[in-house]
């Protein structure tokens, strides 16, 4: 199975800067949809986290950029599960351009399961943790994305 188109857009006219190139806060926004996407996909949707109270916190990002990206580019996002225990999910988002392989921005995430009362972590729940299970079978044939684990530092 490929990894999962969650979120797909054309790039709107308040979203492009002086240049007229995707701004850089706008590839977030874009990722952070489709980790609603994706939430709604284990069972993590708003009626959800009303009834339950549990929610996803975004623990840690990394973006990287690769190519611009311009008013009315149709764009999707691509979601792979990286891994998961029973608190924590490792997300690794993709930006292509709509239909194409080759990834405009690339977004790793750590995603803490929280108890909203709290807020504190807590195990997800079972609806969450066998569907977290079926995604990650179905893409155990795709590779380690490139962007996964960069760290940021200045040569020695």
């Amino acid at each position: 199975m490929p990894a999962l188109i969650t979120y797909q857009t054309p790039v709107l006219k308040d979203w492009v800067d002086y240049n007229g190139h995707l701004r850089d806060a706008f590839y977030l926004l874009i990722f952070s949809y489709a980790t609603d996407a994706f939430m709604d996909r284990i069972g993590l949707d708003s009626d959800n986290r009303s009834a339950s109270g549990n929610s996803l916190f975004t623990l840690e990002c990394h973006l990287n950029y690769l190519h611009e990206v311009k008013l009315g580019t149709e764009v999707e996002v691509r979601t792979q599960v990286i891994g998961h225990d029973r608190k924590r999910l490792h997300l690794y988002h993709s930006l292509h351009l709509k239909g194409f392989d080759e990834p405009l921005a690339a977004n790793e995430q750590m995603l803490l399961h929280v108890d909203l009362a709290g807020p504190r972590s807590a195990p997800f729940g079972e609806v969450a943790l066998e569907r977290l299970a079926t995604i990650v079978a179905e893409q155990s044939d795709l590779p380690k994305p490139e962007y996964v684990g960069r760290v940021i530092a200045l040569p020695a």
